[in-house]
């Protein structure tokens, strides 16, 4: 799967992507995350890409035409990808895909992301995050494309760069062979948001703290129905 970032700031993203399960998914060429920067695609000379708002207001709005070229370059990298499919059997599939590239626009008043969401983005073979940044971003993109609105929650962020991250994170996690075990998800098997380790118990403060003796049962049922009561 190959995730297309719109962004002003595309260092944002190394050191999330350099760590851990998302680094190794990329080394192993099972996600992959390809950056355009809006200022790549203005022909001002010094690269401006912002300009104040009409109607007044403070701060400062990013231009349409860098944005729009940005996605056009991320959808025509898209369709090669498509077309240099070396599996036959495969291409219809892929085209289908790259016809319908789901173009997410990153806005606090968006929908909810939801894990439910991801797992539908992860069946894609191509996902288009655009991220905002100072008032926000000409809203003329949204009728050059057809963009789905979404937000990662109820708050205010500087930029659009953290949500993408999150976004990514969730979606790779529904991509077989990113994780060791594709059955680790918590979200596909009963899960505690509470875990423990050994020791068994140890002391702080003068108060023992011991695991809790269900899970030493060995009584796998039981643990089960112990979890399904610690996540509601």
């Amino acid at each position: 799967m190959t995730f297309h970032i719109i962004t002003l700031f595309p260092h944002a993203f190394d050191s999330y992507l350099g760590e851990s399960i998302l680094k190794r998914a990329i080394e192993d060429k099972k996600i992959r995350v390809k950056f355009y920067n809006p200022r790549d695609f203005t022909k001002d000379k010094h690269k401006r890409i912002d300009r104040a708002p009409y109607g007044g207001g403070p701060g400062m709005v990013i231009q349409a035409l860098p944005v729009i070229r940005a996605i056009e370059k991320a959808l025509a990298s898209a369709k090669r990808k498509t077309q240099n499919a070396k599996r036959p059997e495969k291409t219809l599939h892929a085209t289908r895909y790259t016809l319908h590239v789901p173009v997410v626009w990153l806005s606090p008043s968006g929908k909810q992301f939801t894990n439910e969401r991801g797992m539908k983005y992860a069946k894609q073979s191509d996902l288009i995050i655009i991220c905002g940044r100072y008032e926000g971003i000409d809203a003329r993109v949204k009728k050059a494309f057809k963009v789905e609105e979404i937000s990662a929650g109820p708050f205010v962020l500087t930029g659009g760069e953290l949500p993408a991250m999150l976004m990514i994170d969730v979606i790779s996690r529904q991509v077989p062979g990113v994780l060791g075990d594709f059955n680790s998800r918590e979200e596909s098997r009963v899960a505690s948001p509470d875990v423990y380790t050994r020791p068994e118990v140890f002391e702080y403060k003068g108060k023992k703290l011991r695991v809790p003796k269900i899970l030493l049962s060995g009584h796998h049922s039981k643990i089960d129905e112990w979890k399904l009561k610690r996540k509601k």
